[in-house]
């Protein structure tokens, strides 16, 4: 059945490409006609790449249109040099709405109005997602991956040989990581490089926090740059990070081995033989990087999860989330058609049977995903009632670089957290 209503929405990207003008290559065993393209740049590499060119395997197929991809760490800097240089992907895949934001309002996105199916894509998406991506009352981007990052990532088995429980509070998750301490092992693996980007997934340790500490209003302001980095709001979640990451008995290689660490290899010494650490705070995407190097590992049985635990019961236990979104820079008929396939629930199922991946189309059936682990995160996403989306990734690119080059120079020295704040504000007071 779905690869029936999949070949159907296909033919009607055809008809679509042909009616505006668009030279479509044939299908295999038809006569080869011109070859056309649309060009994809985005972060995705790894299983991630693979998964992404399995999705859209079946369009290429179908409208003979060679979807080009170009992958980089690096996304902001070189997506910033093709635009300025005149030569932008038609496509770009980009971890969250606030760059994309900016190249909508400096005139260099088209917007998506007139290119998708606005009725449709209000019944398909939460309207959180499409006003993320809304400027001046215009759709630019479309999300096509979720995350849940408020996720902390542990091995059952090696918790129950130990005699480890899940903690349930800040206060008992502490007090479990001294224990491990005490004991001589290492409770934490954390890694923070990632190329150009390193340092974001230190970004998530500070959102979680400070949702938490601080509540979701003082976060939404934090976002706005209503107040100001060198708060004792912001100042405290970055105090309260410290408790573990600035404690080298707490972290696998201490801080050099967290700033060395490469976040996708960051969790795997949780499987080794004798664990190199009991514990790790990662997005929900994690799964396909533990799964790729450890492919026998079984879904809640040798990786499982707890969500972020509450520090402050005044202020609950809010989910932070993400997503990856496409903007489109080029209006051509490929472009187009190519875009109105990624959003429809057929294209983002084949990606959620591989796994490592939560669709942003709420009518993808949550059967599809692979493991009762994530389908259960799943449902977190579309049920909890107190959800944000990752301050970073809503903050303007200048901000969030020095946001992550600020979390890199905590770790290093913790004692310099006064003026890594106000590096950060004062690169924030130039771009709000």
């Amino acid at each position: 059945m779905r690869r029936q209503r999949l070949w159907t929405v296909l033919s009607m990207l055809l008809i679509m490409a042909l009616a505006s003008g668009c030279q479509v290559v044939a299908p295999a065993g038809a006569p080869a006609g011109p070859e056309r393209t649309v060009s994809v740049l985005a972060v995705w590499g790894g299983d991630e790449l693979d998964n992404f060119r399995a999705m859209v395997a079946p369009f290429e197929a179908e409208t003979g249109i060679k979807v080009e991809y170009e992958g980089t760490r690096d996304l902001n800097a070189v997506l910033t040099t093709r635009i300025e240089g005149g030569n932008p992907p038609d496509l770009a895949g980009l971890p969250g709405p606030g760059q994309l934001l900016e190249y909508a309002r400096g005139g260099h996105l088209v917007t998506l109005d007139d290119v998708l199916d606005m009725e449709q894509m209000r019944a398909e998406y939460d309207e959180g997602f499409l006003n993320l991506a809304t400027v001046d009352g215009k759709l630019y981007g479309i999300f096509i991956k979720a995350a849940v990052k408020s996720l902390v990532w542990y091995n059952p088995k090696a918790f129950a040989a130990a005699g480890y429980e899940v903690p349930t509070t800040w206060d008992e998750m502490i007090g479990l990581s001294e224990r491990i301490a005490g004991e001589g092992k290492t409770p934490w693996c954390i890694g923070l490089e990632s190329g150009a980007a390193s340092g974001w997934p230190g970004t998530d340790w500070i959102e979680d926090i400070m949702l938490r500490t601080a509540g979701t209003e003082t976060y939404d302001q934090w976002v706005a740059h209503e107040i100001a980095w060198t708060d004792p709001a912001i100042a405290g979640a970055w105090q309260t990070w410290g408790e573990i990451v600035g404690n080298p008995d707490l972290v696998w290689g201490g801080s050099q081995g967290v700033l060395a660490t490469n976040f996708g290899e960051s969790p795997l010494p949780m499987f080794e033989e004798e664990p190199g650490c009991y514990m790790h705070r990662q997005a929900s995407f994690i799964t396909s990087f533990i799964q790729d190097q450890y492919p026998d590992l079984v879904a809640g049985e040798d990786f499982s999860f707890f969500e972020f635990p509450p520090i402050d019961p005044a202020q609950g236990n809010p989910l932070l989330v993400a997503g990856d979104l496409f903007g489109m820079f080029n209006d051509t008929p490929e472009a187009r058609a190519l875009m109105n396939y990624l959003v429809t629930a057929d294209a983002q199922q084949i990606w959620a049977e591989r796994g490592g991946f939560l669709s942003a189309n709420r009518t993808v059936d949550p059967a599809v995903y692979p493991d009762q682990l994530t389908r259960q995160i799943g449902e977190m996403l579309t049920e909890s009632t107190a959800v944000r989306f990752d301050a970073s990734d809503l903050m303007p690119e200048a901000v969030n670089n020095a946001f992550w080059s600020g979390i890199l120079d905590f770790v290093s020295d913790p004692s310099s957290l006064d003026a890594v704040l106000q590096r950060i504000e004062t690169a924030a007071a130039d771009a709000y």
